[in-house]
């Protein structure tokens, strides 16, 4: 079994950055994908960037290139998500998710595990 739990979300202006966090726990990591999904009110869930613990390749959505950075420390079992230059549309409950495979896939459906959220608010 393998546990998530993010922190880091809050309220920012538009433009502010905010890094959030997600703790693993259970079974070793090494060798699994770790994601970031939002979900905004009355949206489906998006993948917004994933990252191969095996290897460090990262993927991200367009919406948020060049503006988040998915980052993994396997000393500490914990992947970060650096969001820099939010904007209001970025406005939503962040999750983390975890799969048991070394390739990042954009598909929810495609991860075992999922944390409880965390909401991020981006006032204009």
């Amino acid at each position: 079994q393998v546990q998530l739990v993010e922190s880091g979300g809050g309220l920012v202006q538009a433009g502010g950055s905010l890094r959030l966090s997600c703790a693993a726990s259970g079974r070793t990591f090494s060798w699994y994908t770790m994601a970031w999904f939002r979900q905004a009110p009355g949206k489906e869930r998006e993948f917004v960037a994933g990252v191969s613990r095996s290897d460090q390749r990262t993927s991200y959505a367009d919406s948020v290139k060049g503006r988040f950075t998915i980052s993994g420390d396997n000393g500490k079992n914990t992947v970060y998500l650096q969001m820099d230059s939010l904007k209001p549309e970025d406005t939503a409950v962040y999750y983390c998710a975890a799969r048991f495979d070394s390739t990042v896939v954009t598909g929810a459906n495609r991860y075992n595990y999922w944390g409880q959220g965390t909401q991020v608010t981006v006032s204009s």
